[in-house]
């Protein structure tokens, strides 16, 4: 598989394990991603910005080489090329990289996704959003104080 950068948009078939039939369907344009599948009968198409991706990185297995246009989330990348010259895999990725307007990633270092956030963290005890903008009581001053001082209260 060699997609030509020079040619967007660009419409293909591309593996997914998790799609019905195994495979699924992107649409390549300059500045976004489409990718159509089903999952259990559901059709879905996902739109995510061009800016949205990672970079461009080198995948390798055996001797066959993959470029891949990487997402945070795996199942979100897409592959861009596939050879086992490692020149012209490297010829093409500074051109997509150019096209695209996203940084080369390093080679072969897969990325583990970030640990969820555990509900017991110090950022779930601040103040909401929306009263961040007002001042707390302990800004205003000390509370006044009228001890030993002859009340008034008034009955009705």
């Amino acid at each position: 598989m060699r997609l030509d950068p020079l040619s967007l948009p660009i419409r293909f078939d591309a593996h997914d394990v998790r799609a019905d039939g195994g495979t699924r369907q992107i649409e390549l344009h300059r500045e976004r991603v489409i990718l159509h599948r089903a999952v259990a009968g559901m059709r879905m198409a996902i739109k995510v910005q061009v800016s949205d991706f990672r970079g461009i990185a080198c995948r390798g297995l055996d001797d066959v080489r993959m470029l891949m246009l990487v997402h945070r989330d795996p199942s979100l990348s897409v592959p861009l090329c596939i050879s086992e010259d490692a020149d012209e895999i490297d010829r093409v990725r500074a051109v997509w990289s150019e096209i695209l307007g996203l940084p080369l990633l390093p080679d072969d270092t897969p990325r583990e996704p970030a640990q969820r956030r555990r509900r017991h963290c110090v950022v779930s005890r601040r103040r909401p959003r929306f009263l961040v903008r007002r001042r707390s009581g302990a800004l205003l001053g000390a509370a006044q104080s009228y001890a030993g001082e002859r009340e008034i209260i008034a009955r009705t």
